[in-house]
């Protein structure tokens, strides 16, 4: 039986298995809302996005296409792409990238839907009605699956946390630039944009 459970987030967490085709016919029926799944059958059910974290979620992800445009060294993904991580969680990241050498691997059939695929990078960024916790929880578990490198901003209190596999998190206080070397060659993210004013 599905139980829900509402957190200060506004998020909604069902209990609630699903396999593949289910999650993906759920996602395709619902188009105006955002889901993820965990490895452990919770079902997310996410609130828009606020104006202000909107945004800065475009920025931030045009910065990156920019980037990747110059360089060609993968796909630049937005957070409406889904991808099913080897642990079976069905997870959309703000932005992330994959290197053309791990996504070329994979066939069309393998890149149509979600993808199964768990990216090189990935950004979460911070909305104020985000708990910090969870977005931990959630870094973590994409280090757990193969992520190189991840960030999660945190815009209101202008700290950046930096993943990487078999080191301890590295908090950066209020930094101007944040270098993705070597995952993202030649990247460095200039904050200003993303600081609130």
């Amino acid at each position: 039986m599905a139980v829900a459970t509402e957190s200060p987030t506004s998020e909604v967490t069902l209990h609630l298995p699903l396999t593949d085709d289910q999650f993906a016919e759920l996602c395709a029926s619902n188009p105006d809302l955002r889901f993820e799944y965990t490895c452990t059958g919770d079902l997310i059910i996410m609130p828009p996005t606020s104006s202000d974290t909107g945004e800065r979620n475009a920025s931030l992800t045009a910065d990156f296409v920019i980037w990747n445009r110059a360089t060609e060294a993968g796909r630049v993904f937005d957070s409406s792409t889904g991808f099913i991580l080897p642990s079976g969680a069905k997870r959309s990241p703000d932005v992330s990238w994959i290197s053309h050498e791990r996504w070329d691997a994979l066939s069309d059939q393998e890149r149509q839907g979600f993808a199964r695929i768990c990216p090189d990078f990935v950004l979460e960024l911070r909305s104020p009605t985000d708990r910090l916790s969870p977005l931990q929880d959630k870094m973590q578990e994409y280090l757990d699956n193969g992520t190189r490198l991840g960030w999660l901003i945190d815009p209101m209190d202008r700290v950046v946390y930096v993943y990487q596999p078999g080191e301890v998190v590295e908090r950066l206080e209020a930094p101007t630039e944040v270098s993705g070397e070597p995952v993202l060659p030649g990247f460095g993210l200039t904050l200003a944009t993303v600081w609130p004013v």
